[in-house]
């Protein structure tokens, strides 16, 4: 298979180093708005012409189209930040080629009551052409990264598997992540921190969607791993918009264990404007706020060496097995020290990054095919989670006690 990989920063390397020794993965161009970081990953690739080096601007979809024909690409592969959605998804589009992400096209806040009901809400840019997709005969695989992505799968498979009535779908993403000797020091990118962390969150309840207020729900959460309870809040994610669309689930939320001074540090940049996008004078020089916090924020990529702790990623599951209430957790865990000394990357770059790798060879190997719009959770996850176990990637499931734990 042929893809063009747009963005080779956190997730974008890791992605490129995963998929470097795979069978399927025959040409891959590595395109990013600035050619020397693409160029410098594809020469420690070392493949050429296998892996290629170009320059790109993500704004421009007919730049994405001519560089998906000019390669004879099959895939696109989406590895930027979210603002940039939209362009590359038409793009590909425009190219007639199958099209990867992993976050989704952004949101918009209700103009009234934005902590009431949603206005634009995640994806809906992209569901709104999936009839082109489709009649085009294209895949665009949607939110296809860690969480979303293999959170779905997680979903998917206990549907298929676990439980004969689905009651609610809570994704829960903490652990004991800690970067020692960082003030504020984001573990992505902090364009999509912010967008995740300030805007209305969303839940789905009583068959439609809801928003609430940031970091609102706060929930303790039993992780496993011998980590424990850690407090979770409500976060505007990808699966809430992805899970109902496929399986019959009454709620579905997402919670995140920020912890309250990362909490405070948002709330703060919020207040003083910076996380806003339109911009502002500056000694005669125009300039988004949001731009300047995240050139003085740390770039995740370059701490890769100074994360301690594990991360844990999961997806509980709460319903009926053979008349009795059940639940599961199904989780994956990677310890920040163990992923550097292994792959030298990053373990939240890697833990995203290794799901579109995988999700790449059951489409180049067409035991995951389709057309139109679809989420993970709208393909069989048996042979995604039988192609963790091949190249030893950690997964498991723990039942949870049914009502111990309830959901806020």
């Amino acid at each position: 298979m042929k893809t063009l990989l747009i963005g080779t920063g956190t997730v974008g390397e890791a992605i490129a180093r995963l998929a470097a020794d795979r069978d399927w993965c025959e040409v891959m161009v590595l395109a990013d708005y600035d050619e020397d970081r693409a160029r410098t990953l594809a020469d420690a690739l070392g493949s050429a012409p296998r892996f290629v080096a170009a320059q790109i601007d993500a704004r421009d979809a007919s730049a994405v189209t001519a560089l998906a024909q000019a390669h004879d690409v099959d895939l696109v592969m989406n590895a930027v930040d979210p603002q940039f959605v939209m362009p590359i998804f038409r793009g590909a589009l425009d190219a007639d080629v199958n099209y990867m992400d992993m976050a989704v096209s952004l949101s918009k806040p209700h103009p009234d009551r934005p902590y009431e009901i949603p206005g634009v809400k995640l994806g809906d840019e992209q569901f709104a052409m999936a009839d082109e997709w489709e009649s085009r005969g294209r895949l665009a695989l949607v939110g296809m990264g860690m969480d979303p992505g293999l959170t779905d799968v997680f979903a998917a498979h206990a549907a298929k598997h676990d439980f004969d009535e689905l009651h609610e779908i809570h994704v829960r993403d903490g652990g004991d992540l800690e970067i020692p000797g960082f003030a504020f020091a984001p573990v992505f990118s902090i364009w999509t921190t912010i967008e995740e962390c300030l805007n209305p969150p969303i839940i789905w309840q009583d068959g439609d969607w809801h928003t609430t207020e940031p970091f609102s729900g706060a929930e303790s959460f039993p992780f496993p791993e011998g980590i424990g309870p850690v407090e979770c809040v409500n976060v505007e994610h990808e699966e809430v918009l992805l899970l109902p669309r496929w399986l019959p689930t009454r709620t579905a939320t997402f919670k995140y264990a920020l912890g309250d001074d990362f909490i405070d540090k948002l709330r703060t940049i919020h207040a003083l404007g910076m996380d806003r996008t339109d911009p502002v004078t500056v000694k005669g020089v125009e300039v988004a706020p949001r731009d300047v916090l995240a050139a003085i924020t740390p770039d995740p990529i370059s701490l890769g060496d100074k994360f301690r702790g594990r991360a844990v990623v999961g997806t509980w599951v709460l319903g009926m097995k053979s008349g009795k209430p059940r639940e599961t957790f199904a989780y994956q865990m990677a310890d920040a020290e163990e992923i550097w000394a292994k792959h030298h990357l990053q373990v939240v770059g890697w833990q995203t990054g290794f799901n579109p790798v995988i999700a790449m060879e059951l489409l180049a190997e067409g035991a995951w095919t389709g057309a139109g719009v679809l989420g993970p959770e709208a393909f069989d996850p048996d042979p995604y989670l039988a192609l963790l176990d091949r190249y030893g990637i950690h997964h498991a499931v723990v039942e949870m006690p049914p009502g111990a734990h309830r959901p806020t």
